[in-house]
């Protein structure tokens, strides 16, 4: 199987605290991108744009029917691809995807990369949910695929998305073309290469659980568990190692419920100790970001970057929004 073929694991780790979890009246966002030791990852903004009538635009792999309009954006990217580990853009929309493998097969033809749909839901999306429309629009209808390692071995999987703004935050997470996603406005929340929505699922492709009992991987009774459905039952070694580090991250964002400040999620990106911090024989944290989103309007959003590797070393470096 593709998810067989590194020996080292391969991961990602993102959080966002809302009021009353944070120490003031903001949200903060951060993500870890955990990637090859020797992957070069660059922060670089786009500005907005207005496309002309029948613009397409070439993803990593595929071309797109280009919006009549895009928003500006920064992004934290492997530099060989178009897409973007994690980002956001001029309406204080922030967004990090996550590695994740299920029950539904992984395809090596080419399609959207997770990183694609971060980089599309940033352009394209006015707020977290308006990303998060965007994505699953173009999941349904393009699907996920392709390596997302430059160079071989081939490399896929699917992605997990962590999508905030000033108001909420969107959990989406994918098996092949089918969804679920969670709404959160309050407290915290972690994501770490693994399904975490269970019953609480406030949207969800049209078609999630009829595939499910198609599949015979549901009942069709009781409280369907999107997590309990479509989780492997045997899992990689990368997605019991995704647990720990779930854990981990909760437990941090729990222990500084109420005084969660940007220190606080700094402190969380650089923890070795829980492996949120990767630092392996063949990946580490190559880059991170950390976003403060008042939920005054009337405020700048700030995001930093460290644009290196290994944020326990690093300062993070600041862009504020327009």
């Amino acid at each position: 199987m593709a998810d067989q073929q590194l020996a080292a694991p391969c991961s990602c780790d993102c959080f966002v605290a809302f009021p009353p979890a944070s120490a003031s009246q903001a949200v903060i966002f951060g993500k870890n991108s955990d990637r090859l030791r020797n992957e070069v990852q660059e922060v670089v903004y786009f500005p907005a744009a207005v496309h002309p009538q029948g613009s397409k635009v070439k993803c990593t792999y595929l071309e797109l029917d280009q919006a009549e309009a895009t928003h500006a954006v920064i992004l934290s990217r492997p530099a060989w691809l178009w897409g973007a580990e994690m980002g956001a853009n001029e309406h204080g929309v922030c967004i990090g995807n996550e590695a994740v493998w299920t029950k539904e097969p992984v395809t090596e033809g080419e399609a959207l990369l997770g990183m694609d749909l971060v980089r599309l839901g940033l352009e394209r999306g006015l707020s977290a949910h308006g990303a998060l429309e965007t994505i699953t629009q173009l999941l349904e209808q393009y699907g996920q695929g392709g390596s997302c390692m430059e160079d071989p071995p081939f490399f896929t999987y699917h992605n997990t998305f962590l999508l905030t703004d000033r108001k909420e935050a969107w959990v989406l997470e994918t098996a092949g073309r089918y969804w679920a996603a969670q709404r959160i406005q309050d407290g915290s929340r972690n994501i770490s290469n693994q399904l975490s929505i269970t019953t609480e699922i406030s949207a969800e492709h049209p078609d999630l659980r009829k595939h499910a009992q198609c599949q015979g991987w549901w009942s069709g009774e009781g409280d369907f568990n999107f997590s309990a459905v479509f989780s492997l039952i045997n899992q990689p070694v990368r997605m019991e190692l995704a647990k720990a580090r779930y854990r981990a991250g909760r437990e941090l964002l729990q222990k500084h419920e109420g005084l969660i400040t940007t220190e606080t999620m700094m402190d969380i990106l650089r923890n070795k100790e829980s492996g949120i911090c990767m630092d392996s024989e063949g990946f580490c944290t190559t880059a991170s970001m950390m976003s403060i989103l008042p939920q005054d309007p009337t405020l700048p959003c700030v995001h930093f970057f460290t644009a290196t590797p290994d944020p326990s070393m690093l300062v993070l470096q600041s862009s504020p929004d327009s």
